[in-house]
């Protein structure tokens, strides 16, 4: 076996990634990229928000940047995601490049590396080769420098808007109350009023007048 060999280790399933691995997450000090197909790219996603929730938060100095395919915003909860993720100070860039799984390097000396899903469960190899590293770094860097910033590619790009929200944004163009909409919707007012919320977020609006401006601009309401 070669020392290279030596420094990597293959783990099967996210359990025990979490149990064997979750640590390289929580400790991550200067750097943690990434690079995935879409927000969708593990068996068990509360396992992995578990072991990373916190990666991010409260880390002076620590620098997250994430590269996702277009899939990433196939649907509106995962553009959602995308933007919260982006406003809690995480660099987000959309590449046209098809991404393979999921690729992470933390501060430089460690990558996890995803398999694909084989009868339910995926395979995590654990890279510690410094060479093997610095490749993929250079590999991911290259990667970005050609991709596009979230704002950018969102811009003049009309969001993944579900069947509720778009009901919502006729309600709001056709001057329903509050009240009156909710009651429509069969939404307590306050769920209605944060789902407006989300609405303005995911039409870059500062006001409902500007929300429904931009829906008929991006032909949502056509």
């Amino acid at each position: 076996m070669s020392a290279d060999q030596d420094l990597n280790v293959t783990l099967r399933g996210e359990v025990e990634l979490a149990e064997r691995a979750g640590h390289l997450f929580v400790h991550a000090r200067e750097e943690f990229v990434c690079a995935a197909t879409d927000l969708n790219t593990w068996v068990l996603p509360e396992v992995r928000e578990e072991i990373i929730k916190a990666h991010w938060e409260s880390r002076p100095g620590l620098r997250v940047c994430k590269i996702y395919n277009p899939a990433a915003l196939a649907d509106e909860e995962s553009e959602r995601h995308l933007l919260a993720m982006a406003a809690s100070g995480v660099e987000v860039r959309i590449s046209t490049a098809r991404l393979r799984q999921e690729t992470i390097i933390i501060d430089r000396r460690v990558a996890v590396l995803a398999g694909p899903p084989v009868r339910g469960v995926r395979t995590y190899t654990i890279v510690r080769s410094p060479d093997v590293i610095a490749s993929m770094r250079t590999l991911y860097w290259a990667t970005w420098e050609s991709s596009v910033e979230l704002a950018g590619f969102r811009r003049g790009r009309p969001p993944a808007l579900g069947e509720e929200s778009l009901e919502i944004l006729r309600l709001l163009g056709g001057g329903y109350k509050d009240e009156t909409a909710a009651r429509r919707l069969g939404l307590s007012l306050r769920t209605y009023r944060r789902r407006v919320a989300e609405i303005l977020t995911l039409l870059d609006a500062d006001s409902r007048f500007q929300a429904g401006r931009r829906a008929h601009e991006l032909g949502l309401l056509n």
